[in-house]
């Protein structure tokens, strides 16, 4: 995403953490300022948010080569209402909030990387509001492929729902549509 020296390089590496999180568990916790930005190495991870009646909501997936955490929370050190969970066994590169506060300050291109990351979130949100508003469910399911390659294999399809806005008996009849015209 940018160009970067083999200092810089060397220095921002040797400030990183390496960190597998087990199935099921949690990198990010809500009511919690997020300090870290995860680099997903391997893995997937999911963003949900428990409404008040205990009931999970996918927000968002994962998948590697992607940054994840709570950005909104993150930049404006306030409490997180996201829980970032592990979906599979997954390796993570930890980029502390001093390490990304040092790559804005050292980093010779460190704000446009900053900047390309954010611009990259934007985007993705802005979309994911358009197409829950302005697309149909089956419209939906349809383009998830692209946005997640692989995700029916690797995500249960209840949080897939979840994160389509649908019911899982609705999922079960776009699949089974989607099966029957091949």
């Amino acid at each position: 995403m940018i160009n970067i020296s083999d200092a810089e390089w060397s220095h921002f590496l040797g400030t990183c953490i390496e960190k597998k999180i087990k199935r099921q568990d949690f990198l990010s916790k809500p009511r919690i300022v997020p300090n870290e930005i995860f680099f997903i190495v391997k893995g997937l991870v999911r963003v949900l948010v428990t409404d008040e009646n205990g009931l999970d909501h996918s927000i968002h997936f994962a998948m590697e080569n992607q940054f994840i955490c709570d950005y909104s929370s993150f930049m404006q050190k306030k409490p997180s209402i996201y829980s970032l969970q592990a979906l599979e066994e997954t390796a993570v590169i930890v980029l502390p909030r001093s390490l990304i506060e040092w790559g804005y300050e050292h980093l010779q291109e460190g704000n446009k990387l900053g900047r390309l990351i954010a611009e990259y979130y934007f985007i993705y949100q802005d979309n994911r509001i358009k197409n829950m508003m302005a697309l149909s469910s089956k419209e939906r399911y349809d383009s998830i492929t692209e946005i997640f390659p692989d995700i029916h294999n690797r995500v249960p399809q209840h949080m897939i729902a979840s994160y389509l806005g649908i019911t899982a008996v609705h999922l079960s009849r776009l699949k089974k549509e989607a099966t029957n015209k091949i």
